[in-house]
């Protein structure tokens, strides 16, 4: 299986029940996400969001949209808990090897599988550590619109 760079775009911040988003896209260079798959995943992403935990945090997080070189296409929700935990839900869709019922890409269902993420995903939360030990964690008083303004840059992601 020979390796290559994925596209990564970034669409801007959002807003789901009470909880600021970054937003991150992956795609593959000739083929971007199609809309109906965007909106399918974005309908499903307030049930991959915990609740607030009550401990003044912000509430935040960021989102991967991935879409797959095959059928499939994954949603991944990181929130910030307690204050310094990253906890991830992902649903997923066009892929029946992970338990999909069958290969459209806009058919989301909830995965209960530990994962993490792959290898194109995980540089994002690569960045998204460190932007929050710099702008929430580090200073006297976090800074959340500074967060929110520091997102991974657009381009190829994955080596």
């Amino acid at each position: 299986m020979a390796f290559r760079d994925k596209e990564l775009r970034v669409p801007g911040p959002l807003t789901v029940a009470g909880r600021k988003l970054k937003r991150y896209h992956v795609d593959q260079p000739e083929r971007r996400i199609e809309p109906e798959v965007e909106r399918a995943a974005y309908a499903v992403l307030p049930r991959l969001l915990p609740t607030r935990d009550g401990d003044g945090m912000p509430a935040a997080g960021w989102v991967v949209l991935h879409r797959g070189a095959d059928t499939g296409a994954y949603l991944l929700a990181y929130s910030w808990v307690w204050d310094n935990v990253v906890e991830v839900r992902i649903a997923a869709a066009g892929q029946p090897a992970v338990g999909c019922p069958d290969d459209d890409p806009a058919r989301f269902v909830d995965l209960d599988r530990p994962w993490a993420g792959c290898v194109w995903e995980l540089g994002v939360l690569e960045h998204e550590r460190a932007a929050w030990a710099r702008h929430v964690l580090a200073p006297e008083r976090p800074d959340l619109t500074g967060w929110l303004a520091d997102s991974r840059a657009e381009g190829p992601v994955g080596r």
